[in-house]
């Protein structure tokens, strides 16, 4: 599976996930129409947070350490916001959203 991107093709697994982090925002833009998510302010604040965490540890955050994060950042988070924004699962589709490879263990570890 791959993404098209800008006139370039991006291997993906085949759950639809990078096999190298994309840091395009088109690629945002291109996997979340394929996920059937209309982007918004709120997606993008969870994308830049999921990105931030992939650069600086290497992977994505499980749910319950997003939750603390994405608290920190917008105060009032919760659990059905997160899955309001990523029904299929914040700590599993976000990333997928994010153009990031798919996260390790269970959701992150």
């Amino acid at each position: 599976m791959s993404y098209n991107v800008n006139g370039t093709e991006f291997e993906s697994d085949d759950l639809g996930y990078m096999l190298e982090p994309v840091y395009d925002d088109e690629a945002v833009r291109v996997i979340a129409a394929a996920e059937n998510i209309e982007l918004t302010d709120a997606h993008w604040e969870v994308v830049n947070y999921l990105r931030e965490c992939y650069r600086e540890e290497g992977a994505t955050p499980n749910f319950r350490n997003m939750l603390k994060g994405m608290d920190e950042i917008h105060p009032g988070v919760d659990s059905k916001y997160l899955y309001d924004l990523f029904p299929v699962g914040p700590a599993k589709q976000g990333p997928k959203v994010a153009a990031l490879p798919q996260p390790k263990g269970k959701g992150g570890y």
